[in-house]
């Protein structure tokens, strides 16, 4: 008989759903299901020590637990831990049913938990739509903003689309080799076991796995994929962004990392041409639509598309070197994304609640005005650009030697020149942050005086009718000069978030040492 010890964190984490509707059922208090989604994820995080203690261990065909899953498991509760103090004061104030806000956040890292464990097709596409349906609500939480249900809807039939792909890619490989377990597929598919109607060169096999590639490839938002992430990022709430850009993505890219280890592709195979490709042109466009954005929300998603191409580039590298690489980098691209966003969140809270403080004009002078939200902000920002004694560095550089470690030159010159374009779009709003703030026009910019009797920092609402007396024009304070006092949870977030950018970029090995092949 099966122990239910290496299965205990997704079981913490299953209940922390279940308590969470049953509290909602007996009473709504935000405050209750806050603290109690907390606690619950708290537990599930703690679950994965004795969870480790008893791996690897198989749950029937569809799971395994082992040390790789549980590393990401863990990435993924951090995540949602980080996201959920993001969240408190912000769902709060945008809409007056929050409590359904968590239990549908922690449903979709459960979904993200089954993914990284996941050695078969029919968990891998359970916990995939657990995830996805439970961000199609998010995305559109916050009914009365007309560009979240856009976004919601956009992601909804886009996703959709994308999990039809990928079930029919499925249909066509069972139909060919018979099995749904990657490990078999990738034994009937390995050169020893070819016949001379060998299912590796079958055409029937190849369109399967290209179908399931355009799943996968929505899901990772890479080129030519990407079309929905700059609307999805834009309206979706600002912590609902942060979960879709770091535990969606991570979790699908752990789970490609345990199918391409068990199928061991190689420079000779079509597959590993085409990653190679979407690679290439998920830096390169990722790197030049970032170039002349002028909302931080659709800066970070182009940007988004770009890291996800230099994951790519160490997921087609071989051996341990490989799994370092990219498993690295998703800690580092996952704590720069969280902080980006942990900032925007933080702004947002006393702004207008149709909107996020987004716009990068709305940033210009923040540093003399919200000095600690600004130094976290140019922290990731410096991260993701990969500037030394950063995390984001470390990562750059375990991807760039990985490359090159695996005489992938062409892949490695793309990443060293897309880093260099990245820092430019990167440092513009770094110096946006630290500039002398102007008076700017119809998106709400930071204005450096206040009019007609406004106080300093006040901005003019987008509603302004050009001719309009001045004395008619209604000013609204600045939502950055409102802001006080950060949420107290979300501050000490933000702080733990930019010291581990600073300790990783420091101490690189305090997280390499965890980091295992999976199996």
């Amino acid at each position: 008989m099966m122990s239910w010890l290496p299965l205990l964190p997704w079981i913490f984490l299953a209940g922390t759903a279940l308590a969470l509707i049953l509290a909602i059922t007996v009473r709504r208090h935000y405050g209750t299901v806050f603290t109690l989604a907390l606690i619950g994820l708290g537990a599930s995080f703690a679950a994965l020590f004795p969870a480790a203690s008893a791996a690897p261990a198989r749950v029937s065909v569809l799971l395994l637990v082992d040390r790789f899953a549980l590393f990401f498991f863990g990435l993924i509760l951090a995540a949602g831990i980080a996201v959920v103090l993001s969240s408190g004061r912000y769902v709060r104030r945008s809409t007056e049913r929050g409590e359904e806000y968590y239990v549908l956040v922690v449903l979709a890292l459960l979904g993200a938990g089954i993914l990284v464990a996941s050695t078969h097709f029919v968990s891998f596409f359970l916990g995939l739509e657990l995830l996805s349906v439970s961000l199609y609500a998010l995305i559109a939480y916050v009914r009365e903003r007309i560009c979240g249900v856009e976004a919601g809807v956009k992601y909804l039939i886009l996703a959709g689309v994308s999990s039809a792909f990928l079930l029919f890619g499925m249909a066509l490989v069972y139909a060919r080799v018979g099995s749904l377990a990657f490990e078999r597929i990738a034994y009937l598919l390995a050169p020893s076991s070819l016949t001379p109607a060998s299912p590796a060169t079958d055409l029937i096999v190849l369109a399967g796995l290209g179908l399931m590639l355009v799943g996968v490839g929505f899901k990772l938002g890479v080129v030519p994929f990407h079309m929905w992430t700059p609307d999805v990022y834009q309206g979706a709430p600002a912590p609902v962004t942060a979960l879709t850009a770091t535990v969606s993505k991570g979790a699908v890219m752990a789970l490609l990392v345990r199918f391409g280890a068990v199928l061991q592709l190689t420079p000779d195979d079509l597959l590993w041409q085409i990653l190679g490709l979407i690679a290439a042109l998920s830096m390169i466009a990722g790197n030049l639509l970032a170039l002349h954005q002028v909302n931080l929300k659709r800066l970070l998603a182009y940007s988004s598309i770009a890291h996800l191409g230099y994951v790519l580039v160490a997921f087609l590298a071989a051996g341990e070197a490989a799994v370092q690489a990219v498993a690295f980098y998703l800690v580092a691209y996952m704590l720069t994304t969280l902080a980006a966003f942990g900032v925007v969140s933080a702004l947002s809270e006393e702004g207008e609640e149709d909107r996020d403080v987004e716009e990068i004009e709305e940033y210009r002078g923040l540093g003399r005005k919200r000095p600690y939200l600004s130094a976290v902000l140019t922290l990731a920002l410096l991260s993701l650009a990969g500037i030394p004694l950063t995390a984001g560095f470390i990562g750059k550089f375990l991807v760039f030697g990985a490359s090159i470690g695996s005489a992938m030159w062409a892949l490695a010159v793309l990443v060293a020149l897309n880093s260099a374009i990245g820092i430019y779009y990167y440092l513009r709003v770094v110096v946006a942050l630290y500039l002398r703030g102007e008076e700017s026009g119809a998106r709400g910019g930071l204005a450096s005086s206040g009019g007609a009797g406004g106080p300093p920092g006040s901005m003019a609402p987008e509603s302004i009718v050009p001719g309009a007396a001045a004395t008619a024009v209604p000013v609204t304070p600045d939502p950055t000069a409102r802001l006080r006092r950060i949420f107290v949870p979300a501050g000490i977030a933000l702080a733990l978030l930019a010291l581990l950018l600073v300790l990783l970029g420091v101490a690189p090995q305090v997280v390499l040492r965890m980091i295992v092949a999976p199996g």
